[in-house]
């Protein structure tokens, strides 16, 4: 087998990003890190839109995309950076209406944060009542892991539980840290036999949410080939792409990149040598100088 192209290091996202309509660009890790915002970014998505295109902010945060754009402004990441924005919980608000449709009993594993998911819809029983379990997280991602929650998972995979992750992302980095997201506890609930569903990134329905609503702001039909997707997972961003057949640039962060979230020629090779999709490029922070 041939060893693959390297991949190029860039210091400007105008190359593969000035001839696209839209982008679709992650959050957490590409436009801030949880405390701090990046404004190099913000600003190449305020030049990009300038110029005509349209920034689609796409996020597997698990709550809706009104409380990510309230966020968004605390953080201080301005409006002009972006059009819209598409969350997982989005997407995984239509799994928990069809769960409540059909009469099941919902509950919850995620911080209080998230409960504005289920407006509209269903208020969470105790996980001792619930059919299904939407985890849109952990309880306290600041003090507890994966194997917090063992005994949990097992009791609910035992009663024949299922589970609606509202967050495929394993892990993210916030303020220099690493934390679990639900996607860790979905991972670990499948791996003992517990059915899950997952909405957001890297599943392609997703993606096809994201599809139709760039033709409606755009007002005109939207290929694969005219979007380029921006992120920092590789499980994620990276083979969400892949999947639904559009570019994509790698962002370092500390997530695969390690303390300080940065990349060179090797390190790069290094960090995609096992992964079978690989972006088109890859940079240190999203910008266009």
């Amino acid at each position: 087998m041939q060893n693959p192209s390297p991949i190029p290091i860039l210091s400007s996202i105008e190359t593969p990003g000035a001839g696209r309509k839209a982008w679709l660009v992650d959050i957490w890790g590409v436009m801030h890190n949880g405390v701090t915002p990046y404004l190099r970014a913000a600003a190449a998505c305020a030049k990009f839109r300038a110029k005509g295109g349209t920034v689609l902010l796409l996020s597997n945060a698990p709550r809706p995309a009104a409380s990510v754009a309230e966020q968004l402004e605390r953080i201080g990441v301005p409006k002009a950076a972006y059009d819209t924005i598409l969350t997982s919980g989005d997407a995984s608000r239509d799994l928990i209406m069809r769960a409540a449709a059909a009469g099941r009993a919902i509950g919850h594993i995620g911080p209080q944060r998230d409960v504005a998911l289920f407006d509209g819809a269903a208020l969470p029983v105790p996980l001792q009542k619930a059919e299904t379990v939407v985890c849109t997280g952990l309880f306290n991602d600041e003090t507890e892991t994966p194997e917090t929650y063992v005994e949990i998972l097992a009791l609910l995979q035992k009663r024949g539980v299922d589970m609606i992750c509202a967050n495929p992302d394993i892990t993210v980095e916030r303020g220099g840290r690493i934390i679990y997201c639900a996607g860790a506890l979905a991972k670990a609930f499948e791996d003992i036999g517990g059915p899950v569903a997952y909405a957001g990134k890297p599943y392609v329905p997703v993606y096809d949410l994201a599809f139709e609503r760039l033709t409606a702001l755009r007002a005109e039909p939207v290929t694969r080939d005219e979007v380029l997707a921006i992120g920092d997972g590789i499980g994620t961003d990276i083979e969400g792409a892949a999947a639904a057949g559009i570019a994509c640039v790698y962002v370092a962060s500390g997530v695969h990149a390690g303390p300080g979230g940065r990349i060179d020629e090797a390190s790069i090779e290094a960090i995609f040598s096992q992964i079978a999709q690989r972006p088109i490029a890859a940079m240190n922070g999203l910008a266009w100088p």
